[in-house]
């Protein structure tokens, strides 16, 4: 591994950067105390910083040379509703919120990767530091993108990266075309009419219609859905009623679908529609279906193989293209941004939690659990790879180290 020496040797401050961040997570467009110390940082290294976008969102824009040619790397800022079980000395301070996906590794790793380029300043050309709000639950990625990021600080492509714990260590995950699927989250709500659980027959009971929906919506996935095309259909709340002798005036019903292109969730929303109407009918119910929907994260070619070609030279060829972890069912908001710019959005290996420190939770080391903590030994490989991606971008090819 090829980790640049400047960067390892400011390591611990970007350690203490994500620490920090670890300890005061916030969520979706709330990241408020997380944008100031990141606007702080930035202009601390002489960045040059915009806010506004996104609401909470951060952009850093520093230019060297005369060059015209440019890049977007972006970071995720926002934290998880989830009360952490880990009891060592970084662990959040704020209840019911929790760093469990890496955004704050995320956000050091490109501080530390723009703390270097800003003091070294060798590039020909101009980075956009993005640094965007409410990936878990808000979109702020199309968010920023519907605001006017890439009109304001256009770029020629823009690059993600997300720690991926039980890739090893050292090693990265990327492919061309779909990377992450798209996701369709769905609520339905059932409403009957309520009756003496002794007289069924003097109500409509929208328990049983719920029941009957779910299981005809699983009949999407296993004969409407061409078997050549990857899904998945998952109902994960089913609510209704209060007392167990009184059939309920309403239920509702939650859950997601993913899919890895557009028409298989086009095909898969409009199915949902017509079952859950008839049924409802059927058992003469009224329902109402709400999606919101979250587009494939889709890599372009020319961009994948450049990353790929700049990842081969950090770490002596051990990058993973088309690894196993990739494709994954997970879902991402930089799919936004992917829509508006070319670019590749890659995984950074994080082991398999044995770097994990006394006092950790007894679940595992894996994304969205109370027990996760991001992986630091893998902070300065992150960081050279967005320096490296950048120089060379700016240069117009991947040369080896």
């Amino acid at each position: 591994m090829q980790t640049i020496p400047e960067i390892k040797a400011a390591e611990g401050e970007t350690r203490a950067l994500r620490r920090w961040f670890h300890a005061h997570p916030e969520l979706a467009f709330e990241e408020t105390e997380t944008s100031d110390l990141i606007a702080k940082t930035l202009r601390g290294y002489g960045i040059e910083v915009h806010r506004g976008l996104g609401r909470t969102g951060v952009v850093g824009v520093l230019r060297a040379g005369d060059g015209k040619r440019s890049i977007g790397l972006r970071a995720d800022m926002d934290a998880l509703p989830m009360q952490e079980l880990n009891t060592f000395a970084h662990r959040s301070q704020y209840p019911g919120k929790m760093h469990a996906c890496g955004h704050d590794g995320h956000m050091a790793m490109l501080l530390g990767a723009a703390r270097h380029l800003a003091r070294t300043r060798d590039i020909d050309g101009t980075i956009v530091f993005i640094f965007s709000p409410a990936e878990e639950n808000g979109s702020g990625a199309k968010v920023m993108v519907d605001e006017g990021v890439f009109r304001q600080f256009p770029v020629d492509a823009v690059f993600g990266l997300h720690n991926w714990p039980g890739l090893p260590v050292n090693s990265f995950g990327l492919r061309p075309g779909p990377i992450l699927a798209g996701c369709t989250n769905f609520d339905i709500r059932i409403i009957g009419v309520g009756a003496h659980a002794a007289f069924p027959h003097d109500g409509k009971d929208p328990i049983l219609t719920g029941s009957q929906i779910v299981a005809a919506l699983q009949g999407i996935i296993t004969r409407n859905k061409n078997p050549m095309d990857t899904a998945v259909l998952s109902v994960t709340q089913f609510n209704g009623g209060e007392a167990r002798n009184i059939v309920p005036d309403t239920a509702t019903l939650a859950g997601t679908i993913r899919a890895f292109n557009e028409k298989t969730l086009d095909l898969i929303e409009s199915r949902m529609h017509t079952i859950v109407q008839n049924i409802a009918a059927a058992q003469e119910c009224r329902a109402e279906l709400v999606i919101k929907r979250y587009p494939p994260t889709v890599n372009t070619s020319a961009e994948t193989r450049f990353a790929a070609e700049v990842m081969k030279s950090i770490v002596d060829d051990e990058a993973k293209v088309d690894a196993d972890v990739v494709p994954t069912m997970g879902s991402e908001d930089f799919a936004y941004m992917l829509q508006a710019r070319p670019g590749a959005f890659a995984f950074l290996g994080a082991g398999d939690g044995e770097h994990r420190e006394q006092g950790h939770g007894p679940g595992p080391c894996a994304l969205h659990n109370t027990s996760y903590d991001f992986n630091d030994e893998i902070l300065a490989l992150g960081s050279t790879y967005w320096v490296e991606l950048s120089r060379r971008w700016l240069r117009g090819r991947p040369a080896r180290l």
